[in-house]
């Protein structure tokens, strides 16, 4: 499972409408259930978004098996999902979670 921060701009954005939207627009469909918005594509077995306060949560199932352009279109399309939702480029939510772990070893 990841959690994902949200920049202040574009949390008021979050919503379940919003992550539905988004992943219809990267993956072709989604289903809500319940709070959260499912969908599946490529190489993605299993995606299931929610927004949380101030942050998105994902967990993802990977199909490992998949041929290497398909993962590749999938990676890239699940990274433009992800800053359509946090407003953080792939190399931003990086550095967050690299910032992130560092602080947790430390403490």
């Amino acid at each position: 499972m990841g959690v994902y921060p949200v920049k202040p701009a574009v949390r008021a954005q979050l919503t379940l409408d919003r992550v539905a939207a988004a992943c219809e627009e990267e993956f072709g469909a989604a289903e809500r259930v319940g709070d959260s918005v499912t969908t599946h594509y490529g190489a993605i077995d299993a995606l299931t978004a929610r927004p949380g306060k101030g942050e998105i949560v994902v967990e993802l199932r990977m199909n490992p098996k998949v041929a290497a352009d398909v993962a590749a279109e999938t990676i890239r399309r699940y990274n433009r999902f992800l800053e359509t939702l946090t407003g953080y480029t792939a190399k931003e939510r990086a550095k967050k979670a690299q910032k992130a772990a560092k602080g947790a070893s430390a403490g």
